[in-house]
């Protein structure tokens, strides 16, 4: 059976998301034909549903390529905007133990984003890519360099067959993706990772998240990515190629707008990933209410945690910026430093980290989470500050050795607790 396989750590390791995006072609190869109908689920037993990629930073791991060996097949050239990393650790549902990657991250076939990625961008699929941070390219009418809120701090792809079945690829980076076809290039700049010119997103940690969807699911992801107010253009083809089941097609229309929601969307998808969609309306803080979602669970998160910061909190710690009726949440432990393989690593934003990455401390679930937010606004005062005023999506998995090695790799200082 056909499937793309990434080399990590010197084993094989079988990441494709999904039977129909099985085999990524080479990057420079022509569009693939329309989609068969993916093969039976007992067909595919060995296929993972999801893949998690934590990228390191350029104080833990910088990289050092010769331009020779940076390659940008999704656009734009080698770019020289500072120090970089693209040094990386995966894990899929079928490898659930983060190992580290070789090559450089998302860009070619040869790695596991940049083979997924390559998969959507050399397809003939449905897609819509949304991001806050375009740096006006392409532009968004009402918004500068970037989207601020009430717009969702989010950042993605989601593409799907005509049939319905699709793959979502979550994203941490600024102004990648900022295309999601070879037919419709990036206008102004490089849409590879590594290759784009303003801003250097790769010199902090990042994270990437790729799961397999139903098209039951891909609904429920539209559902969400409009709960959340998520920054993308209907209208442009660059970032939105519409087709598909009438009833996902529906849902898409109302993405691209400020959603008036204050309810959170909460609900298992077909692969057991649970995916909660804070609204940008419910000021309240973010990681406070993934803990209360999962039952007041104490969680341990890093983001990029930078002013206005949200200190740690214990379960007695006072939170006035909540909301009626949402569940009392639990401890929530921000991460400043974390550990891989004997390097120390900061997980401080402004310096160190812009992923959004989190675990459980306790409880009969061991939860990993990867989420769009971070932990900046407040927790009494102006409750609508910064993360609080926004959107966005989180993906929570219950697996015990992914939970395990993303406890580790964050493990290391926290945050003071709030006074």
């Amino acid at each position: 059976m056909p499937k793309w396989i990434a080399a990590l750590g010197g084993f094989a390791l079988a990441a494709s998301p999904a039977a129909a995006f099985a085999q990524a072609p080479d990057a420079t190869a022509p569009a693939a034909p329309a989609l068969a109908p993916p093969p039976a689920a007992a067909d595919r037993p060995e296929l993972p549903d999801w893949l998690a990629v934590f990228k390191f930073n350029t104080r833990t791991a910088a990289s050092q390529a010769a331009d020779s060996d940076r390659h940008c097949p999704f656009g734009g050239s080698p770019a020289h905007n500072g120090a970089y990393s693209q040094a990386y650790a995966a894990a899929t549902s079928a490898q659930p133990t983060l190992a580290a990657g070789t090559g450089l991250v998302g860009s070619g076939v040869s790695d596991p984003v940049g083979a997924t990625f390559a998969r959507i961008w050399n397809g003939n699929y449905n897609y819509v890519v949304w991001n806050d941070q375009f740096y006006k390219h392409p532009g968004i009418a009402g918004c500068s360099e970037s989207c601020g809120a009430p717009w969702g701090h989010s950042k993605g792809i989601l593409a799907w067959t005509d049939a319905g079945d699709g793959l979502l690829l979550q994203v941490t980076t600024p102004s990648w993706p900022a295309a999601g076809g070879k037919a419709q290039p990036r206008p102004g700049d490089g849409n590879t990772l590594g290759c784009i010119d303003h801003p250097n997103n790769l010199k902090f940690s990042q994270h990437f998240f790729a799961l397999r969807l139903s098209a039951e699911d891909v609904g429920h992801v539209l559902d969400a990515l409009a709960n959340a107010s998520v920054v993308t253009d209907l209208a442009s083809p660059v970032l939105v190629h519409k087709g598909g089941p009438a009833e996902l097609q529906a849902k898409l229309e109302r993405l691209g707008r400020r959603s008036a929601s204050t309810e959170v969307i909460d609900v298992m998808l077909s692969t057991g990933v649970r995916l909660i969609s804070k609204p940008s309306r419910l000021n309240v803080p973010p990681w406070q209410l993934v803990s209360a979602e999962l039952g007041g669970v104490p969680l341990r998160a890093a983001t990029w945690w930078a002013a206005p910061k949200i200190p740690s909190t214990d379960s007695a710690s006072p939170i006035a910026c909540w909301a009626p009726g949402l569940p009392k949440p639990g401890a929530v432990e921000i991460a400043t430093s974390g550990h891989w393989q004997g390097q120390s690593i900061d997980l401080k934003g402004g310096s160190g980290n812009h992923g959004k990455i989190g675990v459980s401390l306790s409880g009969d679930h061991p939860y990993a989470i990867f989420g769009d937010m971070n932990q900046q606004g407040a927790l009494s005062g102006k409750c609508s500050s910064s993360q609080n005023g926004r959107g966005g999506l989180f993906f929570v998995v219950e697996n015990q050795a992914l939970h395990d090695s993303v406890a580790a790799l964050i493990e290391g200082d926290s945050a003071a607790l709030a006074k």
